[in-house]
């Protein structure tokens, strides 16, 4: 089978599987419904202003090439949707953040309580619909994955306070923040066709390495021009060192290095500030090092896929990879 560089839209990538996603649509919408008439409100607020549908179609492409999709297929991926969506609610009450995806969070919209709560409400009912249905297996899958969502940004809090993240402690981070979200969708898949766990846990790996090359590429963007022309740097301003910063802070004296950290710290709110922290990551390589760090990681993905005979689900999860490398947002 040829792989396939053309540049794909998600929507063109998830074509083979629209069928599903529609099945699973329906399901994760009443998954969420509540008889208290607020909760159900709240929960029509979030299904309104769900994202890209990456995490179900991680789910539905990974359970075609290990055998076939089976009832488990779409409660697994209801399952992990369902829990993400619990976490990015309670992130943005942690955070003090009041947009998601360019719409009201939910506590801005009904403040931190409720917003809580709601996300209480939603980590429950992904319990529930495995609990109810036997699916144990699933259910250790994604409640390890939100362990680990939770350790990683503790670990990110811990070492934020004195910026000075080291490139294997930032590894860890992406990894316990991002990659484990998306290893858990890619072994649910796997095991929600009934293969053999080592098998589960190659795909939880090939998530993984993609999850790494995922969160690498937010990285890179962060320091990329939005359509003013203007470089966001949102990680700056929020005083988190990534990639690219990590490694330029590497290369040079203690005494620049200080330097540098002390304007992340103090004067992190100015453009000016961005553009000179830019050009030192530019001066240094260090855009060019994270850009390498996630072909690295995405190969590694790819050659776990290469194991698998050809097949369309192999080539959509090949064209997913490509996609998440080459995002623009």
């Amino acid at each position: 089978m040829q792989h396939n560089f053309k540049a794909l839209k998600l929507s063109e990538i998830s074509n083979p599987i629209a069928a599903e996603l529609k099945t699973f649509e329906a399901a994760f919408k009443a998954s969420m419904q509540s008889s208290v008439p607020l909760l159900d409100k709240v929960t029509q607020y979030i299904y309104k202003r769900k994202g890209k549908q990456m995490r179900p179609m991680f789910v539905f492409f990974t359970a075609q090439l290990c055998g076939g999709i089976t009832p488990a297929t779409h409660r697994g991926a209801a399952l992990v949707e369902l829990l993400h969506t619990a976490t990015l609610v309670h992130d943005d009450v942690v955070d003090d953040a009041y947009l998601r995806r360019g719409f009201l969070a939910i506590n801005a919209v009904w403040k931190n309580k409720i917003a809580v709560l709601v996300g209480d409400f939603l980590l429950a009912k992904g319990l529930l619909l495995s609990l109810n249905n036997d699916d144990f297996n699933l259910l250790k899958i994604v409640s390890r994955a939100v362990q680990q969502m939770s350790e990683g940004e503790l670990l990110q809090i811990e070492k934020a306070r004195r910026l000075d993240i080291k490139e294997d402690v930032y590894y860890e981070i992406i990894r316990q923040k991002t990659a484990s979200l998306i290893a858990s969708c890619c072994a649910c898949g796997a095991a929600s066709a009934g293969v053999a766990p080592q098998m589960v846990d190659q795909m939880h790996l090939f998530g993984e390495h993609l999850g790494m090359a995922f969160q690498i590429k937010d990285d890179l963007m962060d320091f990329g021009y939005d359509d003013i022309g203007k470089p966001k740097g949102i990680d700056i301003k929020e005083k988190k060192l990534t990639l690219p910063l990590i490694y330029a802070l590497q290369k040079v004296s203690a005494a620049e290095k200080n330097k540098m950290i002390k304007l992340v710290k103090n004067h992190h709110e100015e453009k000016e500030t961005l553009t000179i922290i830019l050009n030192f990551i530019n001066a240094q390589g260090g855009m060019d090092y994270a850009a390498h760090k996630m072909i690295e990681y995405k190969n590694k993905a790819l050659s776990i896929l290469a194991q698998f005979p050809d097949s369309n689900a192999k080539e959509s999860l090949i064209q997913l990879v490509d996609f998440t490398i080459n995002r623009k947002k």
